[in-house]
């Protein structure tokens, strides 16, 4: 079975990342994410964002985001999200856990994009004691259906939600392709996020996320919490390198690019040479198609692995080890199948 498009988390190391690995096993380091190569990796991230913000590296994107949203609301309180994002599919209840209750409150939207009125009619619903009410937002960029929010897009989403005093969180595990697709990735702390998930797994790091609190003040005792939690890596180095391999070298952009240049390539095949229709904008590295199940079937059997997505297309994934040949073979492929 060939998983070039199952998903970006099927590639290996960008070498950047792999060689930056290399150079950080040179020597001694102090323990616990105290290392200069954490610290280098810290700055690199402000000065991507041109933010100040207290930076931590943990080892999932999951528990990056559950260690966020349990920062945004008290145990008896909700987040809302779209209801297709990763904090409600894919993360096994992993924001109650770490939030020791919090719930979430499931928003519909086109491709993966919260729909502003239904954000706007449920801010308004006027609070009672029998359910969690709502006191953070979480948006995913680029979203689970591989589109990108505009700038104005998430601020007509955030700008009501702060007026009400509520938080404010961004799930960046595909942010370099947000980027790469024109995402300006300096507008985040302004737009009121109090913190951010920097995606490094998807990017080609090994097991990195960057959490990212502008709101410093949710990083009192932060070092505790993530030592509660399993999340503080004693040799924290070797988590952070990867990532900076990929920033200090732009990699973690260009890659990015890469992999976005080859989903459109992608896309215009499956439009152009099958029967086949797509089912959201190519805007990121992510390919939703309508496939009928008996084609879906065959591509497997041709060696294929693509999975069906929460709304009943087949997701195809692109990455920074994605080839044109891989694309062109994936693409006979499905028009041979028809």
């Amino acid at each position: 079975m060939r998983y070039d498009f199952g998903s970006d988390n099927t590639a290996g190391m960008a070498p950047e990342a792999l060689a930056a690995l290399t150079q950080a096993n040179d020597g001694f380091a102090r323990a616990y994410g105290t290392d200069d190569v954490s610290a280098r990796a810290a700055d690199l991230i402000r000065q991507r964002l041109d933010a100040e913000a207290e930076v931590r590296f943990v080892f999932s994107g999951t528990a990056a985001n559950s260690l966020a949203l349990s920062m945004l609301a008290w145990p008896f309180e909700a987040v809302l999200a779209h209801h297709a994002a990763h904090v409600c599919t894919d993360e096994t209840g992993a924001p109650g856990f770490f939030g020791q209750g919090v719930g979430l409150i499931g928003l519909p939207g086109f491709s993966g994009k919260v729909d502003v009125g239904a954000l706007t009619a449920h801010l308004a619903e006027t609070e009672v004691g029998h359910r969690q009410p709502p006191a953070a937002l979480s948006l995913t960029q680029a979203t689970e259906y591989g589109t990108v929010y505009t700038h104005d897009e998430l601020k007509t989403l955030i700008d009501p939600v702060k007026a009400r005093g509520h938080g404010v969180h961004m799930d960046g595990a595909r942010l370099a392709n947000a980027v790469a697709a024109g995402f300006d990735l300096k507008s985040i702390a302004g737009l009121g996020v109090d913190v951010l998930v920097l995606g490094g797994a998807k990017a080609g790091a090994l097991c990195c996320e960057a959490l990212v609190m502008f709101d410093t003040s949710l990083a009192r005792r932060i070092d505790n919490r993530l030592k509660q939690a399993g999340q503080m890596a004693s040799k924290g180095r070797f988590l952070a390198a990867p990532l900076l391999g990929l920033l200090e070298t732009g990699a973690w952009e260009s890659h990015a690019a890469h992999a976005n240049a080859m989903a459109r390539k992608l896309a215009e095949g499956i439009v152009t040479r099958s029967p086949h229709v797509l089912a959201h904008p190519v805007e990121a590295n992510a390919v939703f198609v309508r496939m009928p199940a008996a084609a879906h079937q065959r591509l497997n059997e041709a060696g294929w692995a693509c999975y069906r997505f929460d709304d009943g297309s087949v997701r195809f994934v692109c990455s920074w080890a994605t080839t044109e040949a891989a694309v062109e073979e994936l693409v006979e492929t499905i028009a041979g199948i028809g």
